[in-house]
């Protein structure tokens, strides 16, 4: 038997990028909220791109499971004004 990917609890790495906007901010981290409620202030930063196209907010989360993540990254998929999840 194959020992899987992750074992959870993890610490489990996620940037954003999209456009530069206090409403794609806000969005995003509303998003990361509602399935990490617990995260901190100090576990998420946020960088302009050179040119100032594009901003990836990034986050380290306490991933508790693979379903969490699963549904984190569908919804964040579907966010209005996200451009790429890494």
């Amino acid at each position: 038997m194959s020992k899987p990917l992750l074992e959870f609890p993890s610490d489990y790495p996620l940037k954003i990028i999209g456009r530069p906007s206090d409403e794609f901010r806000a969005r995003v981290h509303a998003v990361v909220l509602r399935h990490s409620p617990g995260l901190e202030a100090e576990r998420v930063s946020e960088r302009l791109s050179g040119n100032g196209n594009f901003l990836s907010i990034s986050y380290t989360l306490l991933a508790e499971s693979r379903e969490q993540i699963e549904a984190l990254t569908a919804e964040l998929k579907a966010c209005d004004g996200v451009m790429m999840l890494i």
